[in-house]
């Protein structure tokens, strides 16, 4: 019997150990685990170092720096509740004056101021807008030789409610009030010794219903009523007895005594339209024109009481500007060229006329 070659043994024994040395070799050693995990958040515990640093790369330390903070000087304005009213505050002053000395061509001295208030309170919100108006004028002129004498004298208010379907719509189903009066009494100049107007005579109060237009900037507002009530106020009894104003006058017997006063308002139901309109003509310069067309379905109608101002601003900065503007009524309830008689009787009750004002004026005017 023979022994085996020398490498089949090593074959054989290759063969059998070969397998569970290669098996237990593959199995990796444990390794040092360098996170840290919590939940879903993995947070590396080693840092590896920079070992490249390009050169452009400037490594410094960050610095907090206030040289370049400056103070504030103005407190931080509080949070505040968005509102949905817009408001105006105007008040205005206008002055011009002449003055002469040792002047050969001659003229006297005056003085004329105007004072105006403005205050404007308007809502909107959704389907719903309101807007509210008060305008206040009162002018004075004082010349040399002659007693101060009024140039302007007016109280206006105005407030219209409206109401539309939809968001998308400028037309509103709309109520209005408007009052207007004046505050002290008007003579005939030179005239003093009887006054022709006075507070609440005349006052007129319109209430009706209609629709409106109202743009979105609230510049151009259109007002149609079919069905608005004017009334006619004197409350001045002596104005009132001559039947100043429309109003019923007294019953006064053959001698002038007074039988029956006279009524202290009248009441029309009538169409009215107003409209308003404000636009900016070029820099600096902004026009505002308003006008009421009425006219009374029971007693005249087709006969149009007018009321039309159109005013320019000329804005020379913030607090500085120069105003001109016009202004023209024509009511047939407002009579002149009234002729009476030595009894005081009324020989010619007078007829209406167009009245016309024209202002210009240099002032100061202050928003808030």
């Amino acid at each position: 019997m023979t022994l085996p070659k020398l490498p089949f043994l090593l074959f054989i024994l290759l063969w059998v150990f070969a397998p569970t040395s290669y098996g237990q070799d593959s199995i990796p050693p444990p390794q040092r685990v360098d996170t840290t995990i919590i939940d879903t958040i993995v947070i590396r515990s080693i840092q590896e170092k920079i070992k490249i640093i390009p050169r452009s790369v400037n490594l410094v330390n960050p610095v907090v720096s206030f040289s370049k903070t400056k103070p504030r000087l103005k407190r931080f304005n509080s949070f505040k509740m968005p509102s949905f009213w817009v408001s105006e505050n105007t008040l205005g002053i206008n002055l011009s004056e002449v003055a002469f000395v040792n002047w050969n061509a001659g003229g006297d001295n005056s003085v004329s101021g105007l004072g105006s208030a403005k205050f404007i309170r308007n809502y909107k919100f959704r389907y719903v807008q309101w807007d509210n108006d008060l305008i206040l004028r009162f002018g004075l002129n004082a010349q040399e030789g002659r007693e101060l004498r009024k140039t302007e004298d007016a109280i206006r208010f105005s407030s219209t409610f409206g109401y539309r379907r939809d968001t998308l719509s400028n037309w509103y189903y709309s109520a209005k009030v408007k009052f207007n009066t004046q505050f002290a009494n008007g003579f005939k100049y030179p005239d003093r010794s009887k006054p022709i107007s006075r507070f609440m005579a005349p006052g007129y109060l319109f209430v009706g219903a209609g629709t409106s237009f109202i743009s979105e900037t609230n510049k151009f507002n259109l007002y149609i009523s079919p069905l608005t009530q004017k009334a006619t106020f004197v409350l001045d009894q002596a104005l009132a007895n001559e039947g100043a104003f429309g109003v019923e006058k007294a019953i006064v017997d053959a001698s002038g005594a007074i039988i029956k006063e006279g009524k202290n308002r009248f009441i029309e139901l009538g169409f009215l339209v107003n409209n308003s309109w404000t636009t900016t003509v070029s820099k600096n310069v902004e026009m505002e024109h308003k006008i009421s067309l009425y006219t009374d379905y029971l007693r005249s109608f087709g006969n149009i009481d007018l009321d039309w101002e159109l005013n320019f601003t000329f804005i020379v900065n913030e607090h500085i500007n120069a105003s001109l503007g016009t202004q023209i009524i024509y009511d047939d309830d407002i009579l002149f060229d009234r002729t009476l008689a030595d009894d005081g009787s009324i020989l010619n009750s007078g007829r209406p006329k167009l009245q016309f004002r024209q202002q210009l004026g240099v002032g100061l005017s202050y928003n808030f």
